[in-house]
This record gives C-alpha cells, structure tokens and sequence, in this order.
C-alpha cells in the first residue's frame, strides 16, 4: 500500500476572498493587502478604458 497521495493536489489560489484570516501572520496580511490594492489599481484602470470606450462609442454614435 503507498502513502503518497498518487492524485495532484489543486493548488490553493494566491488570494481567497471571503476566507478564514485567522491563521494569517501580519506579514501575510500585509501582503494579501498590497495584492489586493494592485488588484483594485488594476481594475479601476480597466474600468477607467471601457468608460473611455463607451463614450468614445457614444459620441461617434451621437447617443
């Protein structure tokens, strides 16, 4: 009988949101932190473009 585990394991994804924080060093948390916040940079730059694009759209439109 083998004792290693012959299926791979998922790997547990870089942030969870909505997890268990309890086990979180403070160094952990402030860099769960800071990839949150490039995160956030991230999406707002996304959402800054589309609106960008809707309203370019909008105007060439005459909406």
């Amino acid at each position: 009988m083998s004792f290693i585990d012959d299926e791979p394991r998922r790997p547990r994804p870089a942030l969870e949101i909505g997890g268990d924080l309890s086990a979180l060093s403070e160094s952990e948390i402030d860099e769960r932190i800071l990839a949150l916040e490039a995160e956030i940079a991230r999406l707002r730059a996304t959402l800054a473009a589309k609106k960008a694009s809707r309203q370019a759209a909008d105007v060439f439109f005459k909406r």
